[in-house]
């Protein structure tokens, strides 16, 4: 049974989450904020570490550096949870050495696969380096991980920029780059015979995208557009093969990275075959305002095309349900602008 260690100054969330981890055969240990944090993990070493970022005594990131200058707990895999969202703050996290983050809040689902990939990727670790004798990236440029990885492209990668609404690739070209998205918002998406658009993905700040085959003559399956102003940087196939090559840690990141989006769309295709109306629109509704920056009022701003995209249903319906949400007070409009003003009763909406 693997033992986990849940860092968390909020007792509600933290006995949920703890009861959750039971219930799914974790062997949990408890700390109510960051110092006693430090004392359990290198008393208890756990296999894996959840922890907070924003908490009293000690926070996430100090928690991470002592953690990290202790031998005995340097090499536990560190999974951030906090509701900060900001891509600096993120980055920050992965720059000290985490592994993962969740967001709040979060799913079951998301949770147990965060602990599952990281103890998997732990144990491969663990095979390669002793088959490999410690030989393993010597040609490599010691990109580790996927942040390493980013902070590479931040400093290495080539810059591009797009205004709202403009093409990025396109279905039919052929694959020659991958990108990080450093500023704004990125939809895939395909048309049908019809020429109706279905969005496949959003992907947001910090978020890869424009994955496929490293081979020869491979072709995008769909479209990329940007859907606000956005800056990517980006590396071409030829050399992020290269770096997969040399670099056998971040082959594992990049194939956990691929599985979370693989996850992620085989729901929403669900969502979109199953799914109610008004649960598909609360359900699209609540993922956009979880990705999307918050004016000073609290509005998020959002096409409601691409919100029915997203959704899988046409633009006419969505507006209607947004309106009846409106007038149940769940929500409030104006023009591009949503505010979620009942969160807790448009979640049990789905």
């Amino acid at each position: 049974m693997s033992k986990v260690l849940l860092i968390e100054d909020d007792s509600i969330l933290r006995e949920n989450t703890a009861e959750l981890l039971g219930l799914s055969d974790y062997d949990v240990i408890t700390a109510s904020n960051g110092l006693k944090g430090v004392e359990v993990a290198k008393q208890a070493l756990p296999d894996v570490i959840i922890c907070d970022i924003m908490m009293p005594e000690l926070d996430g990131y100090a928690v991470l550096q002592q953690l990290g200058d202790d031998p005995s707990t340097k090499h536990i895999p560190f999974i951030f949870l906090s509701a900060k969202t900001e891509r600096k703050d993120i980055r920050k996290g992965m720059n000290l050495g985490a592994d993962d983050y969740l967001t709040k809040p979060f799913e079951e689902s998301e949770l147990i696969s965060a602990i599952e990939s990281r103890l998997a990727r732990a144990a491969i670790l663990r095979e390669i380096n002793s088959s490999e004798s410690g030989n393993a990236n010597q040609t490599g440029l010691g990109i580790r991980t996927i942040h390493d990885f980013k902070n590479y492209l931040d400093d290495n990668g080539q810059e591009f920029e797009f205004t709202q609404g403009q093409e990025i690739y396109r279905e039919g070209s052929n694959v020659h780059m991958v990108y990080l998205i450093t500023k704004g918002i990125v939809k895939t998406h395909k048309l049908d015979e019809n020429g109706k658009e279905l969005i496949t993905s959003i992907y947001y700040e910090d978020e890869f995208f424009g994955f496929s085959s490293l081979t020869a003559h491979e072709i995008y399956e769909e479209y990329a557009t940007a859907m606000e102003d956005t800056k990517l940087v980006g590396v071409s196939k030829d050399k992020l093969r290269t770096v997969l090559e040399e670099n056998h840690e971040l082959a594992i990141e990049l194939m956990h990275v691929l599985a979370k989006n693989l996850t992620e769309a085989k729901k929403q295709l669900l969502e979109m075959a199953y799914g109610s109306v008004r649960k598909k629109t609360a359900s699209t509704l609540l993922k956009f305002a979880n990705k999307l920056e918050q004016d000073k009022q609290g509005n998020i701003h959002i096409l409601r095309s691409d919100l029915a995209n997203v959704a899988g249903m046409a633009t006419e319906t969505l507006i209607r349900t947004l309106s009846s949400f409106k007038k149940e007070g769940l929500i409030a409009m104006e023009d591009h602008k949503i505010r979620i003003l009942d969160q807790e009763t448009l979640s049990r909406t789905y």
